[in-house]
């Protein structure tokens, strides 16, 4: 099961011996999420703590507001949007002073993906804790990998994630508290567990949505109001983000931001923000390490989570030490590999990691540090296709803005 000698992804007798040795990352070099000074998880505690929500925390340097609106970009990480000044003039003149204090990001999570992020957003709540700790985790319970942004296999969401949101803890207080979303979100375990809590308004057209934010923004002394926009992220995704259609969608979300902004009543304070970033991995093989054809990264395996920038390893039992080492060995100066015990304890996802959350976290957990993933093309296809990925610890990732008006 030895990696030495070979380029990842490819068999030893495809590629000449190397003269050296690339020396594993050491996994307390890679990023930590900053839980509790200025992450997601911090937002909305902080926002509800100055609308007077009783059990809230500030724990970001934000002013109160009386009303408050959040403006979540799914995909729009802070890297990109200042390499991208022109197509976005209106969020790139609030970068100077951005919310997260002297023009600086905040940051995602980890994994840096959008189920755990908005998990996030909405508890106030780190990975640990919440219990979503990737787009796709093993069930203890049934030993099958679930997929946290599409609920499937079926899984109580109240017993997978059983803490109440922000949102519910604003309504109760007597805060005109509302989601302006797409409709087909509505009803979707991961809104129940997340993004619930007062008033849910399903507007298809993303004008409509700013349009009706800024409108029940006015509607109470108090108000919190959370709205969202996916597309920037599927783009992404789809044409990376040097496509024309990434920037198309940027510019569009440009306008958007605008137009809400334009539309504040008095007294409100609207923050745009993020779930994470994206970096664009190239099509060649050395940067799309197939796990379905690698016979090293297979071997001791039983189940395979998390994305391809971001992976939770599940070893057979008594494998995981064994699965750890060819990991480290083969992704060598690539990634960022750690035991269970080692993520946890450098507190990737979060100060403290629950019982029932434990077992969700792979045996061997591997962060992509270089432009490179680890695809599964047969047991994966979709994913496997896509231009843009992320869901790593690295700052094109992890690094989201957190950009303010007030009026």
């Amino acid at each position: 099961m030895s990696g030495a000698g070979r380029t990842p992804g490819r068999p030893p007798q495809d590629t000449p011996a190397l003269p050296e040795e690339a020396a594993p990352l050491d996994p307390a070099t890679a990023p930590v999420p900053r839980y509790g000074t200025g992450s997601l998880a911090d937002l909305l505690p902080t926002l509800a703590a100055g609308l007077g929500v009783p059990g809230m925390t500030a724990a970001l340097p934000l002013e109160p507001a009386d009303r408050v609106c959040v403006f979540l970009v799914d995909g729009m990480g802070w890297e990109a949007l200042r390499a991208h000044p022109g197509e976005a003039p209106f969020l790139t003149s609030l970068l100077a002073t951005s919310a997260g204090g002297a023009g600086a990001p905040i940051t995602s999570g980890f994994p840096s993906t959008t189920a755990t992020s908005l998990a996030s957003v909405g508890t106030g709540r780190v990975p640990g804790e919440h219990g979503l700790p990737g787009y796709t985790a093993l069930d203890p319970a049934t030993g099958k990998l679930m997929n946290q942004l599409r609920w499937h296999p079926w899984t109580d969401p109240h017993v997978w994630q059983p803490y109440p949101t922000v949102f519910q803890s604003a309504d109760a207080a007597g805060i005109a508290t509302c989601q302006v979303t797409a409709p087909h979100f509505e009803h979707t375990p991961l809104t129940k567990i997340a993004l619930s809590g007062g008033t849910f308004l399903g507007r298809l057209a993303a004008e409509d949505r700013m349009d009706l934010a800024a409108e029940r923004l006015a509607a109470g002394d108090r108000s919190l109001v959370y709205t969202y926009y996916a597309e920037l992220d599927g783009n992404g995704h789809r044409y990376g983000m040097d496509s024309d259609a990434w920037r198309g969608q940027l510019r569009h979300v440009d306008g958007l931001a605008r137009r809400l902004a334009e539309q504040l009543p008095p007294r409100s304070a609207l923050y745009i923000t993020a779930d994470h970033g994206m970096v664009d991995i190239p099509g060649h093989p050395g940067a799309r390490i197939d796990f379905d054809e690698d016979w090293e990264l297979s071997a001791g395996v039983a189940e395979l989570g998390g994305e391809g920038r971001m992976r939770h390893v599940y070893a057979v039992p008594g494998a995981a030490g064994d699965v750890h080492a060819v990991w480290r060995q083969v992704l060598a100066d690539q990634a960022w590999v750690a035991t269970r015990e080692e993520a946890v304890a450098l507190g990737w996802f979060g100060p403290g990691v629950e019982p029932r959350v434990r077992g969700r976290i792979g045996d061997v957990v591997a962060a992509m540090r270089d432009d490179v993933a680890i695809v599964a093309t047969r047991r994966e296809p979709n994913e496997s296709a896509l231009i843009g990925m992320h869901g790593s610890a690295t700052p094109a990732e992890q690094l989201v803005p957190l950009l303010e008006v007030r009026t």
